[in-house]
């Protein structure tokens, strides 16, 4: 049995510890195991033809190849946001290139027919992708095409849908809610309105969790557009009712004013994802205008991704490993291990594709005070999904 493992969109902590796993238990199953670089990019650039450079795709593994990694975060297989069915011009390997060329071409080729052949000749038995719904969207079409899958979700953004939770999203609300708690130093010593803006693209559930667990006065997020003046009368109320004469909001990168528009820019990856970020540099603007107040804004951005992983995403990073390799030795493909309702399980890969996972508004948000509203958790998951 030959297993290939890969880790494809944003580095998260826990990565490196669920590959360490997958490469141990492997090793006590008497299975090879190599890991593919840079995500999707690897099987994509690997030449059939030419062998000179193809150590930078692909690398075999062992116990003394990741023997202390879990105590990083990252991935040091490396990530890429490469889909191999939607390569521009200027992406596609220069081996791969067709006598028509045009590095200016924007219309998406399709080198899955290549990506199979780079499967067949490594003689792959089995493949672990471990990434977020994009990654495992793409994972899901090579199911289609029989490559034997075994997925591991993995996002800070908690949004995989069928499984309550990814690798990573612990260790990002930990961060968050550290590096929330430190900024009330400068923010309560200059007495202004804080603006934390958290990384989570169009789920808000981080905004949400962090803002919930380091009480902050009011929680934006994506799913719930907001009025920015309702806002001001809001947060103006909290600093005047606060003995020390501040007050603090987080905001998700993925929110909007109602009738405005996400804050996004540069050119769209092979996703169709724009980079996010500044809404709350606009909002603190907005906001100062409002309120004469003055803004402490900050965005946590990838800190909230970096640094070796907490407890429970080592123990999750761990345990989805060893689940995927449970369902390998099984004889179990086209799955994706899952935790649903606080229970380790797994599902069919193709549940990435049949929804989006959001927060519960209903449930745990007050869409008129802007803030979290947790009430009755009986029969919820931990992380309140």
């Amino acid at each position: 049995m030959k297993v290939a493992v890969l880790t494809g969109g944003g580095d998260v902590p826990g990565l490196n510890p669920a590959i360490k796993a997958l490469v141990y238990r492997a090793e006590e199953e008497g299975f090879e195991i190599v890991g593919f670089r840079r995500g999707w990019w690897g099987p994509l650039h690997y030449n059939l033809e030419d062998d000179s450079k193809n150590w930078q795709c692909v690398i075999p593994l062992n116990r003394q190849a990741v023997r202390t990694v879990d105590r990083t975060g990252g991935t040091f297989l490396h990530t890429s946001r490469t889909r191999p069915s939607h390569v521009r011009g200027r992406e596609i390997p220069e081996f791969l290139r067709g006598p028509d060329f045009d590095p200016e071409d924007q219309t998406p080729h399709d080198f899955t027919p290549h990506v199979l052949k780079v499967l067949e000749h490594l003689k792959i038995d089995v493949l672990i992708p471990i990434g977020g719904d994009d990654t495992l969207s793409y994972a899901d079409r090579l199911h289609h095409e029989g490559v034997p899958i075994v997925a591991i979700p993995k996002t800070m953004d908690n949004d995989v849908f069928g499984t309550d939770y990814c690798i990573g999203f612990s260790t990002a609300v930990t961060r968050s809610v550290r590096f929330i708690h430190n900024l009330r130093t400068s923010v309560g010593s200059h007495e202004r309105i804080g603006i934390i803006e958290l990384f989570g693209r169009n789920s808000g559930e981080t905004s949400l969790i962090s803002a919930y667990l380091s009480g902050v006065d009011r929680a934006i997020i994506s799913e719930v557009p907001f009025d920015p003046e309702k806002l001001a009368r809001l947060v103006l109320h909290d600093k005047r009712n606060n003995p020390s004469n501040y007050a603090m909001i987080t905001i998700s990168e993925g929110a909007q004013m109602i009738g405005g528009q996400i804050v996004e820019r540069g050119e769209a990856d092979a996703y169709g994802h724009k980079k996010l970020g500044g809404i709350g540099a606009y909002t603190g603007d907005v906001l100062k205008k409002l309120t004469g107040e003055n803004i402490l804004y900050q965005q946590v951005a990838y800190l909230m991704r970096s640094g070796a992983p907490d407890s429970i995403d080592l123990m999750v990073g761990f345990n989805f490993a060893n689940m995927a390799m449970d369902l390998i030795v099984e004889g179990k493909t086209g799955r994706m291990v899952a935790i649903q309702k606080g229970i380790y399980t797994n599902v069919p890969i193709s549940t990435v594709s049949e929804g989006v996972k959001r927060v519960d508004v209903d449930q745990l948000y007050d869409v008129e005070e802007y803030r979290p509203k947790v009430r009755h958790v009986d029969g919820k998951p931990m992380f309140l999904y």
